[in-house]
């Protein structure tokens, strides 16, 4: 017997779980301005989350899929992006959105029914929410190749959870990015709950990372509550993706402190005091306890900026709230380029018909 090949996957973190750098910290880490950058937009989606949340519990809202305790996972991601790239998400990726010229009324619009909150504002190149699990990694394998062939400098990043990972859309993707090699960057939110299964149930890998290994290219871990460590290694990836077209999987490693959605009861299936283990690691504390540390932030600081982030959550809340209806016959404007005679007559039908209105 000889050994032909041999791996290792390697686990990233800049700050550990005591707020203390281990190392010298990336470039941009070392300016505080970019942190406290980092900071704000962690503090201000864990406020639209709890907002999102009260809306959907007072039937204002449909159902909801929470970020909290993942702020780091989306907001290091949507950092590490060029304005060029383009991104594929998923259904929580709130925090990266956001910096990529979608608002938080969007976010509102899309999960309350209305489809306009899927258009992400300005940005005509960064597709839109996929809810079918693992189906997305197929879509960025696409969209990579078509920059491959046009010979485009820049690179995609596609968002499912762990347990889109075990689709067979997932690996196919894989596949094909390894073989073809293509600027593709696949990151994974393993918050250890695929909707009620857990990650033990969920894979027999040891890690999601090592999934990369049979596609041929490397995977690695990412403290997913440390949003210095998120925001670098997506930088790393992105930039050997455009440079070399050379695929890598993130696997971003944080916890769900949630239901899946709203529509879910993890108290039927999550061990008792898990959460509260978990919680000692979440992101938000985890960065301020280093900016206090450092005496870049303070509680005054902290009053403010919780009380501008609430105004801007309440700023969104009402313009969602205010957001006139679509036309029912606007349910066909989208359909087809040209849209073929009979749904023209079934649109003039639904256009004339008297609406009812529910008070």
């Amino acid at each position: 017997m000889k050994v032909v090949a041999q791996f290792e996957i390697p686990y990233y973190q800049c700050l550990n779980e005591s707020s203390t750098a281990i190392g010298e910290l990336p470039k941009f880490a070392q300016d505080p301005k970019q942190l406290l950058h980092l900071y704000r937009l962690m503090v201000l989606i864990r406020i639209f989350d709890s907002k999102a949340i009260a809306l959907q519990r007072t039937g204002k809202l449909g159902t909801y899929p929470s970020t909290r305790g993942q702020e780091a996972m989306f907001v290091g991601l949507g950092a590490g992006l060029a304005k060029e790239d383009i991104f594929v998400p998923y259904y929580r990726d709130f925090g990266t959105l956001i910096q990529r010229g979608a608002k938080l009324s969007d976010f509102l619009l899309y999960w309350g029914g209305d489809e306009r909150g899927n258009s992400f504002g300005k940005n005509n190149h960064d597709f839109p929410f996929s809810v079918p699990v693992g189906s997305q990694p197929l879509h960025a394998a696409g969209i990579a190749t078509a920059l491959k062939i046009h010979k485009q400098p820049h690179a995609v990043a596609v968002v499912c959870g762990e347990g889109g990972t075990s689709e067979g859309d997932f690996y196919e993707a894989m596949n094909v990015a390894g073989v073809w090699k293509l600027p593709v960057v696949f990151v994974v939110n393993n918050n250890q709950w695929a909707i009620s299964v857990p990650r033990s149930a969920q894979s027999s890998a040891q890690t999601i990372a090592q999934k990369a290994i049979a596609a041929g290219f490397s995977g690695e871990q990412v403290d997913g509550n440390d949003v210095i460590a998120v925001r670098y290694r997506v930088e790393e990836a992105m930039k050997k993706a455009r440079e070399n077209h050379e695929p890598t999987l993130l696997e971003i490693v944080c916890y769900r402190q949630s239901d899946h959605t709203t529509a879910d009861d993890a108290r039927r299936y999550e061990p008792e005091g898990i959460r509260e283990q978990e919680w000692t690691k979440e992101p938000i504390g985890r960065l301020k306890k280093y900016l206090e540390d450092n005496q870049f932030w303070d509680a005054e600081k902290e009053q403010q900026l919780q009380t501008e982030c609430a105004a801007e959550v309440d700023v969104a809340v009402a313009e969602y709230i205010n957001t006139k209806p679509q036309a029912p016959e606007s349910m066909f404007d989208n359909l087809y380029a040209s849209l073929p005679e009979i749904y023209l007559e079934q649109r003039e039908d639904v256009k004339h018909k008297e609406v009812p209105v529910h008070g």
